[in-house]
């Protein structure tokens, strides 16, 4: 009788977080979350289909984390990303912007192909569709 060799499974190597919080947005999050009525699980972002341009991205506020959220912790703050949001948000990063008229978060996304005038929605293509160069 031979005795086959026991392979040890490799280690993962740690994946790339789907979404990234510059400082700004991370600070202005943790003063949010800590300011709310009640205590929250974490901020969730998706992906919605509206506006002008076709998709508009969701923040809000989630009261537990869904059996299929993606889990992401930066700086501090945990993010909670929708499944079917995955794709569309994977290397975005998210911003906190201040001017003279307005306060907002903001998406860096590399998957964006267009966004309307108004700054309010946008056209995302899947990263698995992205077509590299």
């Amino acid at each position: 009788m031979t005795m086959e060799p026991v392979v040890q499974p490799r280690a993962r190597r740690p994946r790339p977080k789907v979404v990234t919080l510059t400082d700004r947005a991370a600070e202005r999050v943790r003063e949010i979350m800590d300011r709310a009525e009640k205590p929250y699980a974490g901020l969730r972002v998706g992906v919605k289909n509206g506006g002008c341009a076709g998709q508009e991205y969701v923040l809000e506020y989630a009261e537990t984390a869904g059996p299929l959220d993606e889990v992401v912790e930066d700086k501090g703050v945990r993010i909670l990303i929708e499944p079917k949001a995955i794709l569309f948000l994977i290397g975005s990063e998210i911003d906190y912007e201040t001017n003279r008229l307005a306060a907002k978060f903001v998406f860096h996304n590399p998957n964006e192909t267009d966004a309307c005038g108004c700054g309010e929605s946008v056209t995302i293509v899947p990263a698995s569709e992205v077509p590299k160069e």
